[in-house]
């Protein structure tokens, strides 16, 4: 393997130089790191792992820098590497909130034949141990972050699997919610045409009780009204749902 080379470590940051790799996001500071940290409570599944792969190549940037001689750097590759760290924990744990099928999707996604849960551990523990090098200011740090950046396109491809599980999963719970949705739908449609009839019947009875069924017909105009309300309200349900299933 051949050595990373990396600059003498210092106590200040480097000045900035050119703009890093495409392939790499600018390095945010710790502060918009520690603003992550809560963000991912709101977030659904497939977008909590799919910013991992985001994490991971801010992660080993800022590791890179740390290794460098900044001390910025350092606390915001430490902030990073926590933030990945969690987020995975709660994606791995997640097949205890959910139905068997969708379990069983997500668990072999990281526990399978072709699992990617060791591939991810192992990256994190590599930028843990490039880390610690660079705290210390260790002979040994060139190498831990060559390591580092070497394991960088595998861990990229298991995020990106964990990715997808997750996508299918979402998918397959949005099409289940869907069809849930157009079936209480028609229950709803079939009562609003049974209604129909019955306010229909109590229209013509009123009608012929005259006088007599004055109150009878007040009840019989309401409960058509409340039917043509029912039919409005399925028409947008219909609507929403298609919409939903486009988008998805």
């Amino acid at each position: 393997m051949s050595a990373f080379s990396l600059a003498p470590r210092s106590s200040t940051p480097p000045a900035p130089a050119q703009r890093p790799a495409a392939s790499l996001p600018a390095v945010p500071g710790a502060p918009r790191a520690a603003r992550d940290a809560g963000a991912g409570h709101g977030m659904s599944l497939v977008n909590l792992a799919a910013r991992q792969r985001m994490l991971s190549q801010r992660m080993v940037l800022q590791t890179v820098l740390a290794a460098r001689g900044s001390d910025l750097h350092l606390k915001a590759a430490r902030s990073s590497l926590a933030l990945f760290k969690d987020s995975q924990a709660r994606l791995v744990d997640t097949p205890r909130q959910l139905d068997a099928a969708s379990a069983e999707c997500i668990r072999n996604a990281y526990h399978g034949p072709a699992g990617v849960a060791a591939t991810i551990d192992a990256f994190a523990q590599r930028a843990e141990t490039a880390l610690e090098h660079a705290e210390r200011q260790s002979p040994r740090v060139d190498d831990a972050v060559a390591r580092l950046v070497e394991a960088t396109d595998g861990a990229l491809e298991a995020l990106n699997a964990a990715t997808t599980a997750f996508d299918q999963v979402g998918r397959a719970q949005s099409e289940t919610l869907m069809k849930e949705l157009a079936g209480i739908v028609a229950s709803i449609q079939t009562v609003a045409r049974e209604a129909k009839v019955v306010s229909f019947n109590a229209q013509v009875m009123a009608a012929r009780a005259g006088e007599h069924g004055r109150e009878f017909a007040v009840v019989a105009n309401v409960l058509s009204g409340i039917t043509h309300e029912i039919d409005g309200l399925s028409l947008q349900a219909v609507s929403l749902a298609g919409r939903n299933r486009s988008a998805a």
